[in-house]
């Protein structure tokens, strides 16, 4: 017999948003850029590989990795990382489907290796606060995914054990490390496909309008 999950845990970008690569392309265009400027000169060379890691820890502002991504890109680093990610928007059939699971019972945190709050916050708008049970921000603690401390911080936020949550990302390289310590996890490719396995795993049906939880 299933044993549906009670707790369900998501990234933000690239879950509760579209794909972030879209709006990156859309910027490099916008830009006058060539296509996979940012992918080559922000996360595939170590200095922007370490600029990046250093902002989602908390030990580099927003606005110094702008200034020093700039300089990397050869651009303006005036609220660069609100102008790359300034065509993202939600995806809204995920938030919906993490709506629902929380009005069935399911607790519901996020867990996102953020990006600063200032000048550009990214989860403005999305009430993250008022809807989730749980959001941990990797700034706000300086640990990051994959490290097993950020995911124990959530675990503890929603007073469940990790055999007990579904974990959703859609970097993939995050899932092992949260499946050693319990986790069942889900790679979000597609938003369909993601709630789908979200409706088979929490036992909920994350589409209608009045989910219940089905017996386990």
């Amino acid at each position: 017999m299933t044993q549906h999950r009670k707790g369900l845990v998501l990234d933000f970008g690239g879950v509760l948003t579209k794909p972030l690569l879209p709006a990156a392309l859309a910027f490099e265009r916008r830009a006058g850029l060539a296509e996979g400027t940012l992918l080559t000169g922000l996360y595939l060379n170590p200095e922007g590989i370490r600029l990046t890691e250093e902002l989602e820890r908390g030990t580099l502002t927003q606005t110094q990795w702008n200034e020093a991504a700039g300089r990397l890109l050869g651009i303006a680093p005036d609220n660069l990382m609100g102008r790359i990610f300034a065509d993202l928007r939600p995806e809204t059939s995920v938030i919906a489907a993490a709506a629902a699971a929380r009005r069935a019972g399911v607790k519901v945190g996020i867990l996102s290796n953020s990006v600063g709050l200032t000048p550009w916050n990214l989860y403005d708008g999305y009430e993250v606060d008022e809807l989730y049970d749980a959001v941990v921000l990797s700034e706000v603690h300086g640990t990051r995914k994959p490290e097993r401390e950020i995911f124990r911080l959530v675990l503890e936020r929603l007073d469940l054990p990790a055999e007990e949550c579904v974990f959703v990302d859609d970097t993939e390289q995050y899932l092992p490390p949260a499946a050693e310590l319990g986790f069942t996890t889900v790679h979000a490719v597609e938003p369909a496909r993601t709630v789908a396995a979200l409706e088979d795993l929490l036992g909920v049906a994350l589409t209608g309008a009045r989910p219940e939880r089905t017996t386990p």
